[in-house]
């Protein structure tokens, strides 16, 4: 039994889940990983977040967030018992009704879902941002483009610098509105439906560990802009229309954000899901590489950023099968995402 196991196991048996049966749960991109627990007696359930401290994992983000959600009334899973130390979270399991899997089977409830999604936001922006967040200013989110020149496509650096530049400057010009805590991986399968409870009660809430503090738009292109499934063009408009009403946006100023945001949050997920490939193993993340360039081309088409759309598609090659199949050919040790 690894060093790991015997820790959990220790673990599990002091909160008084230790005779409990285990099955593993699906994962996310971060050395993360979860077991759903069984109590055989009386069937309750609960979640084994496991993350190792050794691979950069801290559990404390996600404590104090827990926190922070729960007292705004939302869902997040409540933390049932903790090991800092080594990196063991006991929290709520809220099920499998996941967004994505509810829509997927029954497509009448898309909009209701998505819906429930967006009113979250509208009550997490109407309270302030709990402290020691990272905040996504023009000049942090700029930087955090670099990984699509290491890793999707080398830029030259003139290139580079040009782009950075430009959606620094873009940011800072069109994204002034105070910025709000943004759960940052805000989509349908980090969402759970739990209709039981009453009003966004019902958003389960799930990775919202590296929030940071950015324009309110954010984790609306975040749900929207998914790049894992296609949002409805339709939904996508009433969506933002709900929101830029609920809080009483000014709308041209709002959409423009919405689009820059949104061509800073592709860019950089074009690097890390390249990433993932050649680093991590995990090739089924380029399969998702040509949605996520087609929100980018649709963010770049506003005519507030036609300078860093000339930028862009000058230093960047579209995703054609030969691309694709460069990136999937680096990937030396092919696993699952």
């Amino acid at each position: 039994m690894s060093d790991r196991k015997t820790l959990a196991n220790r673990f599990l048996s002091q909160s008084g889940w230790g005779n409990a049966s285990q099955a593993h749960l699906a994962g996310d991109a971060s050395n993360r990983s979860y077991l759903r627990l069984t109590r055989n007696d009386t069937g309750e359930t609960a979640v084994l977040m496991d993350a190792p401290p050794k691979t950069s994992e801290d559990i404390q983000p996600f404590v104090a967030i827990t926190a922070h959600l729960m007292g705004l009334n939302l869902s997040p899973p409540r933390i049932l018992a903790q090991d800092k130390q080594h990196g063991f979270l006991l929290i709520e399991d809220l099920g499998d009704a996941l967004f994505a899997r509810l829509i997927n089977d029954n497509p009448d409830m898309e909009q209701t879902l998505y819906r429930a999604a967006v009113d979250v936001l509208i009550q997490l922006h109407q309270h302030p941002a709990p402290d020691g967040l990272l905040e996504y200013t023009p000049t942090v989110m700029a930087e955090y483009i670099g990984p699509v020149f290491e890793w999707y496509h080398p830029a030259t650096p003139d290139e580079t610098t040009a782009i950075i530049t430009e959606i620094e400057s873009v940011l800072t010009e069109y994204c002034s509105t105070p910025p709000v805590m943004a759960l940052r991986d805000y989509h349908a399968e980090n969402l759970l439906w739990l209709p039981d409870r009453a009003s966004t009660k019902r958003v389960g809430l799930l990775d919202y560990q590296d929030a940071v503090i950015a324009h309110p738009s954010y984790d609306l292109v975040s749900l929207l802009k998914d790049a894992r499934r296609d949002v409805p063009a339709k939904i996508q408009t009433e969506m933002i229309d709900r929101y830029i009403v609920a809080t009483g946006s000014e709308p041209q100023t709002f959409h423009t954000a919405y689009c820059a945001n949104g061509a800073q949050r592709n860019l950089r997920i074009l690097g890390v899901f390249s990433r993932l490939c050649v680093v991590a193993g995990k090739p089924g993340y380029i399969d998702l590489v040509p949605r996520v360039w087609g929100h980018l081309k649709q963010d770049l088409s506003h005519p507030a950023l036609a300078n860093l759309n000339r930028l862009v598609f000058a230093a960047l090659p579209e995703p054609n099968t030969d691309v694709l199949q460069r990136l999937k050919s680096k990937c030396t040790n092919p696993l699952m995402p």
